[in-house]
């Protein structure tokens, strides 16, 4: 099965066939379990698709003119399990949207309501939702397997689809234990940290390990990788740096989420650090009361945006996402891939770094 010059079409297609497998499989447990996989379904709807943009890409620089590799499967389990990793994300960041509808953890509350059923509807919806999560683990490596069986690369797909599984799952972790580690470490440290938590949540899990999948799959050269390693870097964490801003000014009719989203939630991110290194003590300690507190008001929103934006940080922020993108161009200079697949790689990298949701 090739890819065909959408990967979004290809994709949603693969997903669509795959979500019908599995509603036919859960008809005989019941309705219950059949809204259960409709809602997991329901978590891989929408999106970029990015990461199957990227694998796309990473493929396609191996140079393979004609080959059996299910690149659309592939794909298409990386998006399950992005999509996974979101049920989780919202679950620990205790956010009510995502793409401008609820949360899943809150849709599952609402239907415990709904259907009148007995208990907590706030318990219930948490620990669904980690349910739902862990299934969409699942089929995303139930997809990987049905789509590498019998390739000749398949033992050097899953190696790399296994470094992005670790490298995100420790990044969550860093992402959480920052917003109580961080008043342990000096304020100096705080950009450094940060950047290591994008790394390893954002970086390498949404550009370089899916660029280095699709590689694998075409059996791409080790100077290949090297570049797009490089390149996939640099633009990940460009990416994460953009989102950084959209998570403090974003336009929620065009992120799905609430504006200042992570000011709420605590964020420390290297926006949040910037922003401290240029303010004095007492504009330190009024940014670290505020962060995190969920009750905060538009107006105190809007307060905290203008400081930040006031301190300098967002620039800084900006110069270093350009220092990024013009490091990624450099990374694919002199590499040896054709040069439609390198004018598609800048393309496509520009897109991720430019965004605005």
């Amino acid at each position: 099965m090739t890819s065909s010059a959408d990967p979004i079409s290809t994709v949603s297609q693969r997903l669509e066939s795959f979500a019908a497998e599995r509603r036919a499989e859960a008809a005989d447990l019941g309705a219950e379990a059949v809204d259960f996989v409709d809602r997991a379904f329901a978590a891989v709807a929408g999106g970029k698709r990015l990461r199957a943009r990227f694998l796309t890409a990473g493929h396609a620089v191996a140079g393979v003119s004609s080959d059996d590799a299910d690149i659309a499967g592939v794909a298409a389990s990386l998006e399950i399990f992005h999509a996974a990793a979101l049920v989780h994300d919202d679950l620990v960041d205790n956010s009510d949207t995502r793409r401008g509808r609820p949360a899943a953890h809150r849709a599952l509350e609402e239907a415990h309501r709904r259907s009148g059923w007995l208990g907590d509807a706030d318990a219930f919806g948490r620990a669904a939702a980690i349910l739902l999560g862990d299934l969409l683990i699942a089929w995303s490596d139930d997809l990987l397997e049905e789509a590498v069986d019998g390739h000749r690369f398949a033992s050097d797909v899953r190696r790399q689809y296994a470094t992005m599984r670790r490298d995100v799952t420790v990044g969550q972790y860093l992402d959480v234990a920052e917003e109580a580690a961080w008043a342990t470490a000096p304020d100096h440290e705080h950009a450094a940290r940060a950047l290591r938590v994008a790394s390893y949540k954002s970086a390498r899990y949404s550009v370089q390990q899916p660029l280095l999948i699709g590689a694998a799959l075409g059996g791409a050269t080790a100077a290949q990788r090297e570049a797009l390693a490089e390149f996939g870097h640099s633009v990940g964490l460009a990416f994460q740096l953009r989102d950084d801003v959209l998570g403090v000014f974003g336009d929620p009719a065009v992120t799905g989420k609430p504006s200042g989203d992570d000011l709420r939630e605590g964020k420390r991110t290297v926006l949040i650090a910037y922003a401290r290194e240029a303010m004095d003590a007492d504009g330190r300690a009024d940014l670290d009361a505020a962060l995190g507190d969920r009750a905060l008001d538009e107006a105190t929103i809007g307060r905290l945006q203008r400081v930040i934006d006031e301190s300098g940080a967002v620039q800084r922020l900006e110069q270093e996402i350009a220092q990024l993108a013009a490091a990624a161009d450099a990374a694919l200079d002199d590499a040896p891939i054709g040069g439609a697949e390198i004018a598609t790689l800048r393309e496509i990298g520009q897109a991720a770094i430019q965004r605005t949701s």
